[in-house]
């Protein structure tokens, strides 16, 4: 039973992770500048959807994140879904919204210079790679504290 508790709660933990920079992405939807498709340029092109589904994959993330992180909190509450595993799982939900917001900032269509590429370029790209490092190190120093 233990194991398949601990499974549930990986799965829930890797959904929350991996739906969070989606729904960030798609709830913010798009930044573009109005002008003419001639005048504008993308420092990097967003995926492509069917007109009026843009924001439809950031709602069901969305969802899936809400449930997710409620599901963890509640497990954690009742003592199932062990506290120090918070550490290491909120830097990586933190990476993945700073990466969603990223992903749309330097998706926006443009007129002339994007300044806002380049600028969470160089701020949300350090960040998210401090947070990468950060969740495993914390789970190493978490390790080595218990032998």
């Amino acid at each position: 039973m233990r194991t398949r508790t601990f499974h549930f709660h990986a799965v829930a933990s890797a959904v929350l992770v991996a739906a969070v920079p989606v729904a960030a992405w798609g709830l913010i939807g798009p930044l573009d500048e109005p002008g003419a498709p001639s005048e504008v340029s993308r420092a990097v092109e967003p995926p492509h959807f069917a007109e009026g589904l843009e924001t439809t994959p950031g709602a069901v993330c969305l969802v899936l994140a809400v449930i997710s992180g409620a599901v963890l909190v509640r497990a954690s509450r009742r003592g199932t879904f062990e506290r120090r595993w918070w550490p290491v799982l909120l830097p990586l939900v933190a990476a993945g919204l700073i990466a969603g917001v990223v992903g749309r900032v330097v998706t926006a269509a443009t007129i002339g210079a994007n300044i806002g590429a380049g600028l969470s370029m160089s701020v949300g790209v350090p960040a998210i790679l401090l947070l990468l490092i950060v969740a495993p190190v914390v789970r190493l120093s978490q390790r080595r504290a218990r032998r």
